[in-house]
């Protein structure tokens, strides 16, 4: 049997299953309250710069040390927790609020998967959310130390580009037919956006050894990344980070080259999961066509690449946000489905 088919089979028996199949989602009474273990956050990284640009305000010394590049992590352990622990990595613009509550006030993944049984951990990206950025550039170019093109480059996402970027629909405020995506809730969306300083960061970013010292620290971790962070996990597992028992990227912007180092990623299993309109979409058809090369020359040197399409499910009209649409606690379903197949 296929994989598609397993997890249509998956599906269809979640939906039909009552409580003697405790496996599935259905058997999962959401309104019930959530007990867990323990809870908590900590940072992983981060490094210690002096300057003396800190500050430009009479009341703050501009002279000190600071830890920049850090990366915020908040868990939550359940009671009978299992033994693979899974850590959710937003996209541009966004923190990990958006693996939290859905913009209408449902469920989110990350409640989710603590329910189904996951150690679940949820970080900001380094400089975005609570993962603080650095000012001393800006500082430096205030008082004169420094030219304004040392100013980073920070952007923010307008609603009016980000419609299209979702797949919400072709222009602004077009929807697509079927979108799953709550558009009377998508005020609470534009909320959760903040502005972006990734192109100014190193390469890889920061965010990307911090994902590996964390990985290592917890052990037999899955990596579930969306968007603009699809790539870091690969890269972690380039760098030699310990503990990545599979990759789960929803709907990255990018993969690694194809043929480059493909033996690299055989060693573990990997879905890359994608929603509906993307032939609509010129720059997600060429996203999708670049991965599944990715993929093609992952397997082809005796790896497990899954590319998995929600229409090949038969869940039609979601868009780039997943974790947020009408149904994304059946498409949890699915990739928790999956990680129970391929991490043992």
């Amino acid at each position: 049997m296929s994989l598609i088919a397993k997890l249509k089979r998956a599906l269809t028996l979640a939906t039909l299953c009552t409580a003697t199949c405790p496996a599935f989602a259905q058997s999962i009474d959401i309104d019930k309250p959530l007990t867990i273990a323990k809870q908590g956050s900590f940072f992983v990284g981060g490094r210690d710069i002096t300057s003396d640009t800190l500050s430009t305000l009479p009341q703050a010394d501009p002279k000190g040390t600071v830890t920049v590049e850090q990366m915020y992590v908040q868990y939550q352990v359940p009671v009978h927790p299992r033994s693979t622990s899974v850590v959710f990595i937003h996209g541009c613009c966004l923190t990990g609020a958006e693996w939290e509550t859905t913009p209408d006030g449902r469920m989110g993944w990350a409640e989710y998967f603590v329910r189904k049984g996951f150690p679940t951990y949820v970080v900001d990206q380094a400089a975005r959310g609570r993962s603080a950025a650095n000012a001393a550039s800006v500082g430096a170019v205030k008082t004169g130390k420094l030219p304004p093109d040392a100013l980073p480059s920070g952007f923010s996402v307008g609603r009016e580009f980000a419609w299209a970027l979702f797949r919400f629909g072709p222009r602004y405020p077009e929807a697509y037919p079927g979108l799953q995506f709550p558009l009377e809730a998508q005020d609470e969306l534009w909320k959760q956006m903040v502005p972006d300083w990734a192109y100014s960061m190193s390469t890889p970013n920061p965010t990307v050894p911090s994902l590996g010292l964390l990985s290592g620290r917890l052990g037999k971790t899955v990596l579930i990344s969306h968007s603009q962070s699809g790539i870091y996990p690969f890269q972690a597992v380039a760098g030699g980070a310990d503990g990545i028992a599979a990759i789960v990227a929803v709907e990255p912007t990018a993969c690694p080259a194809a043929n480059l180092e493909a033996k690299r990623y055989a060693t573990i299993p990997i879905l890359l999961l994608y929603g509906d309109f993307i032939v609509e979409s010129p720059p997600w058809a060429a996203h999708y066509a670049a991965c599944k090369a990715f993929a093609a020359s992952v397997n082809a040197a005796g790896g497990h690449v899954d590319v998995v399409e929600t229409t090949q499910l038969g869940m039609h009209g979601n868009s780039h946000m997943l974790m947020q649409d009408r149904n994304n606690l059946k498409i949890a379903d699915v990739v928790t489905d999956w990680i129970k197949h391929k991490v043992h």
